[in-house]
């Protein structure tokens, strides 16, 4: 199983030095990977009326600060040797796929191939309308966003003709060193996300509400992958820290190993008055307990 921390954007700050400090002393201490949520907009609470893609509100407001994920990863790229950078997840339908590809291609090559890419649709409807995109028809762009940065990364030149993007013998340069980019798929259990997963994506990052069952979701995604002739993906999920017991979370752990979790982030969840050392001690304390290589 491999760990990884999740970056605590809403409350860390904007001091260089400590996002540095903090890069390092995650790779330092021995996690796999740093991951990072995704948000370019904030909006005011007035904005959503109720519960917002599976959550009983809104999780993250205008008063959130958070940078911009490529911008954030390419920073801490220049400061680090060994952790690899997720995005969890990269809201892909409300960018342009052609910038994102690139952008995917240049932190790849500078990183030395340290980037595993987190996509997925997102819940923030007012996120999408501020960047002038349509949140009605996101699952359907993921799809096509996928197959047309893969081929970006592939080939040289590129002429594609989809539905809701066309080129013309162009492409990118640099492209990713090993002709790809890792790309993962967040999503809840549903169905057509599972099959999405399943037929595109390398990995499952496993996006769920308190109601959705881990284990019934990682078998029926074994299941779709036979159909089609791949393998079963490997599978992350969260997992918080800021409470328990080591001895709670080692259970914890081996109650996901045998649901077909492989991958763990562990997150030093929100709260109050918490400095971002706090963050970065929580994080560190949990990795050493739970023996985490």
């Amino acid at each position: 199983m491999e760990f990884g921390a999740v970056y605590p954007q809403a409350e860390i700050g904007d001091d260089p030095g400590f996002i540095r400090h903090f890069g390092q002393s995650v790779e330092d201490a021995g996690f796999a990977y740093l991951t990072a949520f995704d948000h370019i907009l904030g909006a005011e609470a007035s904005r959503f009326d109720g519960p917002v893609g599976g959550f009983p509100s809104a999780p993250y407001l205008i008063d959130d600060p958070f940078h911009e994920v490529f911008s954030l990863f390419s920073f801490l790229a220049g400061v680090t040797e060994r952790i690899v950078f997720r995005p969890r997840v990269l809201i892909l339908p409300q960018r342009s796929a052609v910038l994102a590809a690139k952008q995917a291609a240049t932190l790849d090559r500078l990183s030395g191939s340290r980037l595993v890419l987190g996509v997925g649709v997102g819940w923030n409807h007012a996120e999408y309308e501020g960047l002038g995109q349509d949140f009605t028809n996101r699952g359907r762009r993921l799809e096509e966003q996928i197959a047309l940065m893969r081929t970006l990364w592939a080939e040289h030149s590129v002429t594609f003709e989809g539905r809701w993007h066309r080129l013309d013998r162009v492409g990118i340069n640099p492209r990713p060193a090993s002709g790809s980019v890792p790309l993962w798929i967040g999503s809840g259990s549903q169905e057509r996300s599972l099959r999405r997963v399943a037929e595109m994506g390398d990995g499952w990052i496993a996006l769920l509400t308190p109601a959705e069952d881990l284990g019934a979701a990682v078998a029926r995604l074994g299941e779709l992958a036979a159909e089609t002739g791949r393998p079963a993906p490997p599978v992350e999920i969260l997992m918080p820290v800021a409470s328990g017991t080591p001895d709670e979370w080692r259970a914890r752990l081996d109650e996901l190993a045998a649901q077909g979790v492989t991958h763990v982030c562990l997150a030093s969840g929100r709260g109050a008055g918490r400095s971002p050392q706090d963050h970065l001690d929580t994080l560190l304390a949990a990795h050493a307990a739970l023996g985490a290589e």
